[in-house]
């Protein structure tokens, strides 16, 4: 029996691959990011990181602003080398338009990154992407972890704009009530009827 050549892709070019090798490497695995320079393949999710993202995602939606737009599992291009994919972004309203095949949106275009944290990304979730996020500019980001009784517990952070880091700005465990990026009121209970 003989084994099945590797893609070009398990090969990195010399530098590491860039933002823009993510739309031309042909078959990559579903949900590829880009971290410096690396290719990052995901997990298949775990049912509460599906439900989670089911229940923050329509509660954005509904308390969204016309000007903004809610999109999911859509990478965000942080810089050459850097081209994650937030669980969740909010981003601003005609970004999502510029093209129907667009796969991904540029920094400045999103306010709000959110990651629900997996076991195999605890690292990734908690500490590169909240430091990339933040170095690119983006006002927001809510890192989700499993809680008790499975309830998700959301880290909600602002970008300081003088250090260029987030600072924490709340822990939300039952309900998530925030004024911005919007007024934001989520009952994060509703997740126990999901």
């Amino acid at each position: 029996m003989t084994a099945e050549p590797l893609p070009a892709w398990a090969f990195p070019p010399p530098g590491g691959f860039t933002a823009d090798d993510l739309d031309r490497i042909p078959d990559l695995p579903p949900h590829t990011e880009l971290i410096d320079g690396s290719l990052v393949f995901v997990s298949p999710q775990k049912y509460f990181h599906m439900t989670v993202l089911y229940l923050l995602e329509h509660a954005l939606r509904t308390w969204a602003p016309k000007s903004l737009r809610v999109c999911r599992e859509m990478n965000v291009t942080l810089g050459q080398d850097n081209c994650p994919e937030p669980d969740l972004s909010v981003v601003r309203a005609g970004a999502e338009r510029i093209g129907a095949d667009r796969t991904r949106f540029d920094a400045a275009d999103v306010v709000l990154a959110v990651e629900v944290v997996s076991p195999e990304s605890r690292t990734r979730d908690r500490k590169r992407k909240p430091q990339l996020y933040a170095e690119a500019g983006i006002p927001h980001f809510w890192l989700v972890e499993q809680g008790e009784g499975d309830r998700p517990v959301v880290h909600v952070f602002e970008l300081d704009p003088v250090t260029h880091t987030y600072v924490p700005s709340g822990i939300h465990h039952d309900r998530l009530k925030v004024p911005v990026p919007f007024t934001i009121d989520i009952d994060l209970t509703e997740i126990d009827q999901m």
